[in-house]
This record gives structure tokens, C-alpha cells and sequence, in this order.
């Protein structure tokens, strides 16, 4: 499913206009992301949580050549699935 899809699945099922249901997705986006930003964490009880995951700096291997080299420090947009959810898919 890509976004269209989702504005018209989301517009059918809350009886919205296609222009509230895309506003609506976008509005929820938007504030994911910049909570994630400042490095909060969004917690939908029976849905999942979004969160940052911070990786170290690490020392790998270039696949090509073999030689080491340095992996900076990042962070990274993380998603854990409810257990609501899990058994949802699950069933």
C-alpha cells in the first residue's frame, strides 16, 4: 500500500474527504518526525512505539578492498510493534 492508497483507505473508513484524510496523514507524519528529531519517543498502546536507536562507532571493513575503516556514530528512526498488533498479524 503507498500513500494514496492509505489517504483513500483512511478516508473511507473515517468518512472523511480525501483532502482531510491527506491533511490527516501528513498532520501525523510531521509530528512523528519531529518528535523523533528532538529525540522523543511515541507510544501508541496496542499499535507500537516509534523511537531513535543510537549505533556506536564501529570499525568495519570495506567489502571492495578489505581494508578497515571507521563507521561514525548514528542514529536511526526505529519502529517496535504492540502486542496487540503482533497478534493481529499473527492470527
Amino acid at each position: 500500500m503507498n500513500k494514496t492508497e492509505l489517504i483513500s483507505a483512511i478516508s473511507e473508513k473515517a468518512g472523511l474527504s480525501k483532502k482531510d484524510a491527506e491533511a490527516s496523514v501528513k498532520a501525523f507524519v510531521d509530528v512523528v518526525s519531529e518528535a523523533l528529531v528532538q529525540g522523543d519517543k511515541i507510544q501508541l498502546v496496542g499499535f507500537g512505539t516509534f523511537e531513535v536507536a543510537e549505533r556506536a562507532a564501529r570499525e568495519g571493513r570495506n567489502p571492495k578492498s578489505g581494508e578497515p575503516m571507521q563507521i561514525a556514530a548514528s542514529k536511526s528512526p526505529k519502529f517496535k510493534a504492540g502486542k496487540a498488533l503482533k497478534d493481529l498479524v499473527n492470527a
